[in-house]
């Protein structure tokens, strides 16, 4: 069978798809609640099911006031007996996989529960539909005449108790259906390796003769797979190397701060960028059009969603809205339902929605990483907008960086502490801060007054940091490659001081 037989059939099949999804694009209310009350119904006989009598939920408002909301730390009992072999505690069938996730670099792990529900119905469709989205907007693709290039975990997959526990990547690819792994390099082999620094020659190896069409995996730790497969190749940029490259499906962290430095390694202004949301948790959204910076919100994966307005979260007068309430353009924390058994449970990301019919979303950042210690509310999606801007104007490229306070002490006012690693270190680090911090005034109205004439606020304090600062810092805790991730904004100075002790 010809390979451009092969690359019609799979278009065709996976643009069948696009119908249902019409179908949640124009009837989004009824299809999130047809979600709740399947997962309701499919979870009633579970212990969770019976205390909270889900066989007698009859609308969204009693489902709302008779569930709470819920953290980790709160279900965190009835995971570790499910972990230690019970079933039937908050999902009916058997779950033995659980994904592995510290959310940053907290040493404390999460053990989030994958069902096979979870694993068929969300995640390895959503990347059908990732497929379906992008060869529907781009007819004459060629990505089934190659492979994909798939940067997963650096974790291998432990067994405890009969159940099994691994980054949620490596749990992927062990599961993967026969005809991803036919398209996909490296090997499962190389692709489940653990040791980060032995897996990457390993990759640029088996995929380096490939015909690579399609790169996937999250931008910061993929950059640095692709910035060493150019200097054992001595290739100038990609292209260079696969010919037939189209695409590179991205997330995990914000892509603003790499955009350039992708451009570089990259230049063909028809290449595609595609970003995906997806956690331990469950594959949530897709940017489902070309060029676009926003997502598509996925109604149909077995996941029901809330949402929690940042500018009450934690509070007395905390609200709690669904799907067909929320507002465009606020500033919202996420609350999911799940096909694995997570019952209104707050996965610690925010987002804000760009449109309402579709429901679009961007990711904004996480409710605990931000910076609200002089009432300046910074966020990432400000700080990642700033550096984009300046990098722009000062021909600068970021690798990595984090932010954290300078506490006020006596009449000393405060400041945010900058430490910037460069892959390209502007000529003038003093008009490099001067312009980050127009920036950040010109983005966020709080920022903005609370650096008004100094009045609480002094200019930000940024440090250049040596090459290779954070990846040495990443190795000393065991935490190189896959889904791992610098913590960007801090309201405490645990990270940044340890960086700054490392960076003399």
């Amino acid at each position: 069978m010809s390979i451009p037989f092969v690359n019609s059939i799979a278009s065709w099949l996976l643009k069948k798809r696009y119908h249902q999804i019409e179908l949640f694009l124009k009837y989004p209310a009824e299809v999130q609640e047809e979600v709740m009350f399947k997962l309701l119904t499919i979870a009633k006989d579970t212990e969770v099911g019976r205390k909270y009598d889900f066989a007698s939920i009859t609308n969204y408002k009693e489902f709302a006031e008779r569930l709470p909301i819920v953290s980790y730390e709160e279900v965190e009992p009835f995971i570790e007996r499910t972990r230690r072999g019970e079933q039937n505690i908050f999902w009916p069938t058997s779950i033995k996989w659980f994904a592995k996730s510290s959310g940053t670099t907290n040493a404390k792990s999460k053990f989030i529960p994958v069902s096979t529900e979870a694993l068929e119905d969300c995640h390895y469709k959503s990347g059908k539909d990732l497929l379906c989205l992008y060869l529907n907007n781009n007819e004459n693709s060629q990505l089934f005449t190659g492979k994909s290039l798939r940067l997963g975990g650096s974790k291998d997959l432990y067994e405890d108790n009969g159940s099994f526990f691994g980054d949620l990547s490596a749990i992927l690819i062990d599961n993967m259906p026969f005809w991803a792994e036919m398209s996909s390099t490296p090997s499962n082999k190389v692709s489940l390796m653990s040791e980060w620094e032995t897996k990457l020659d390993a990759i640029i190896n088996e995929s380096k003769l490939e015909n690579v069409t399609s790169l996937a995996g999250v931008p910061s730790w993929m950059l640095v797979l692709l910035n060493n497969m150019l200097e054992q190749t001595g290739k100038t940029h990609l292209f260079e190397v696969w010919e037939n490259l189209e695409v590179y499906f991205h997330g995990g962290v914000s892509f603003s701060p790499y955009k350039e430095q992708y451009k570089a390694l990259l230049p063909r202004k028809k290449f595609n960028y595609y970003e995906i949301y997806n956690a331990s948790e469950g594959f949530f959204a897709i940017q489902d059009r070309n060029n676009a910076d926003d997502l598509l919100l996925m109604l149909d994966y077995g996941i029901f969603y809330e949402f929690i307005p940042m500018d009450a979260y934690g509070t007395l007068d905390q609200t709690v809205v669904a799907l067909w309430d929320v507002e465009l353009h606020k500033n919202y924390a996420i609350i999911i339902t799940t096909n694995a058994g997570l019952w209104r449970y707050k996965i610690g990301d925010t987002v804000r929605f760009t449109s309402v019919s579709p429901y679009r979303i961007k990711i904004t950042g996480r409710t605990k990483h931000h910076i609200n210690v002089f009432g300046e509310e910074l966020i990432i999606e400000n700080a990642e907008e700033a550096l984009r801007k300046v990098c722009i104007k000062t021909a600068a490229q970021i690798k990595d960086y984090t932010v954290a306070p300078i506490f006020m002490v006596g009449r000393e006012k405060g400041a945010h502490e900058w430490i910037i690693e460069f892959r390209k270190e502007p000529e003038d680090i003093a008009h490099f801060t001067e312009l980050l911090d127009n920036a950040l005034k010109s983005l966020n109205s709080d920022y903005e007054a609370k650096r008004y004439n100094n009045i609480t606020l002094n200019m930000p304090n940024v440090h250049i940091a040596r090459q290779d600062l954070f990846y040495d810092w990443l190795k000393v805790r065991s935490k190189l490659g896959g889904q791992h991730k610098i913590p960007r904004l801090s309201n405490k100075r645990d990270y940044i001081d340890e960086l700054l002790l490392m960076n003399k």
